[in-house]
């Protein structure tokens, strides 16, 4: 029997990690407290498959063994007893984590391995929420998860080796390329994508381009696949916000968030989830 990988919280990381695990030959059960959730999370697996399946980047025969591979459930207790990963992808709060991990830690195998999609949390604190710290580690995917190359991998203060080694394995097994690092705030990605955006908002309001130029700028001048704006509005104003005011806290005054960006995230402007952010996604068609 293949081995059972289970992903908790069903949004947009969520669902892309029980996809590419499905791909890479892991039994998936996707998690989430809502039923609507899951639904929602069936019907874009099912069609990035298709997409997949258009494009011969997958062929009928792995896509049809794959969506055997997933199972959804709400019943995060059953699910993890019979895991070897769990992968959790709840929102960035440390009471939602607390939560999650304290009731993985309860009901899975002793030799489970607990590791967070977080993003810019500490996975030293995230194993202190269990009996079993040196099994927790950060597994950070990117987004979209199906088509970013990258798992950075972040080792917690008593993460064991033999735990770094085995998320390795799965996330290559999963056809991703690693990196493993040592913990501190904002790891490597993060803390430089937050410099970036950061700054871009810092432009935006100084009046030194409009969004477009910026962004435009950045991704030929610079040869980033993405503009800062674009890549904002992808993750969530809201996301950025508070991973700036988590390192504005733990590393100083250059994460200072921008005012602009502050103001966006008041007035409701998060990005494409809500249909508008720095660009406005009700005329501007999305082409993805």
């Amino acid at each position: 029997m293949s081995e059972t990988v289970v992903v908790v919280g069903s949004g947009v990381m969520g669902r892309g990690i029980a996809y590419v695990s499905a791909l890479g030959g892991y039994r998936v059960k996707l998690v989430d407290v809502q039923e609507a959730a899951l639904d929602s999370a069936r019907k874009e697996i099912q069609a990035i498959f298709q997409k997949g399946m258009a494009r011969g980047k997958v062929t009928a025969e792995q896509a049809g063994q794959a969506e055997k591979n997933l199972f959804y459930t709400t019943n995060l207790e059953e699910a993890v007893r019979d895991a070897q990963l769990v992968i959790e992808a709840v929102p960035e709060k440390k009471e939602i984590k607390k939560s999650v991990f304290e009731v993985i830690d309860r009901n899975a195998p002793a030799e489970c391995v607990l590791a967070s999609n977080t993003s810019t949390m500490s996975p030293t604190e995230l194993g202190s929420f269990t009996k079993r710290p040196e099994a927790v580690i950060a597994m950070h995917f990117f987004n979209p998860v199906h088509k970013m190359p990258l798992v950075e991998i972040i080792r917690g203060l008593e993460t064991s080796d033999e735990t770094a080694r085995f998320v390795e394995q799965a996330a290559q097994k999963m056809g991703k390329e690693t990196v493993i690092v040592n913990e501190f705030p904002g790891f490597v990605t993060s803390r430089i994508s937050a410099l970036v955006g950061n700054e871009a908002f810092y432009m935006l309001q100084e009046g030194v381009g409009t969004p477009e130029e910026i962004d435009k700028a950045i991704k030929l001048g610079l040869n980033f696949p993405m503009g800062p704006f674009e890549l904002a509005d992808l993750v969530g104003l809201d996301t950025r916000l508070n991973n700036l005011r988590y390192l504005h806290e733990k590393l100083g005054e250059k994460y200072r968030p921008a005012p602009l960006l502050e103001q966006y995230v008041a007035a409701g402007r998060l990005g494409r989830k809500t249909g508008r952010g720095v660009y406005d996604y009700t005329k501007k068609q999305d082409e993805d």
